[in-house]
């Protein structure tokens, strides 16, 4: 069994790496700011260096669109050549990375490479979003007297669970580069998913799409962010919807 650190290791992806690798038998460090264990910023990278000793896999979870991700992996990088213990180093993607000229997608794009030029042994998945993303997406809309989302736009959500199974299953010690894109089971509009949930969750709301501007917005248009050749998933938007509105209820 390897050592085998997650970085993001208390987030939403993250946290079910974590617990598939242990299920697995693995000895697991989890890193993020808030962890128990090992509560690190890798903006400054304090105290990385004591978390990667003796490391042979490093899963990469931890990202966030309001900045810092490039930092972050250059101390990351550091530290796993400072150890000279790590064999692979995995990091989850997004499908359109390179594709589609959102400030977030660019960034990700970027920490790709450093990871590649960085002569460490390397995994890259690109997924397409999470179900929980597109909710995200309909609740913070859905606070208005109707719900606009944007006009034309398709998504091919994907459950979170199952990435998480992917990247357990590539967290060992043998790099395997930039391995398929995982999307999820359908391609719909925007729209017409957000009517869905809304349902689900039983609210009567209007959906609107409403059509944007800008060079990410046509990107997004042109589907450059989904994975049809890739639907490796199998849980649909609405199972996801249907099993959130349950708990819900329980609650």
């Amino acid at each position: 069994m390897s050592t085998i650190l997650v970085t993001g290791g208390t987030g939403n992806l993250g946290s079910l790496v974590t617990e598939r690798l242990r299920a697995a038998g693995h000895a697991v460090r989890v890193l993020s700011r808030h962890a128990a264990d090992h509560p690190v910023d890798l903006r400054d990278g304090r105290g990385l260096d004591a978390a990667m000793a003796g490391v042979e896999v490093v899963v990469h979870c931890a990202s966030s669109p309001r900045g810092g991700d490039e930092d972050a992996a250059r101390h990351l990088i550091g530290a796993a050549r400072r150890a000279g213990t790590v064999r692979n180093l995995v990091y989850i993607s997004i499908v359109g990375v390179d594709a589609v000229p959102l400030g977030y997608y660019k960034a990700k794009l970027r920490v790709e490479r450093l990871l590649e030029q960085s002569g460490l042994g390397v995994t890259v998945l690109r997924t397409t979003q999470f179900h929980d993303l597109v909710a995200q997406v309909v609740d913070a809309a859905a606070k208005l007297p109707v719900v606009p989302l944007p006009y034309g736009v398709r998504v091919q959500p994907i459950a979170v669970e199952e990435v998480a199974d992917r990247m357990a299953e590539l967290a060992v010690p043998t790099p395997s580069g930039r391995v398929p894109d995982m999307g999820g089971p359908e391609i719909r509009t925007l729209a017409d998913l957000g009517r869905a949930y809304l349902a689900a969750t039983g609210r009567r709301r209007r959906v609107v799409p409403v059509p944007l501007w800008g060079r990410a917005y046509a990107g997004f248009r042109r589907g450059g962010h989904l994975a049809p050749s890739h639907a490796a998933g199998r849980d649909t938007f609405e199972e996801y919807a249907a099993g959130r509105a349950a708990a819900a209820a329980r609650r």
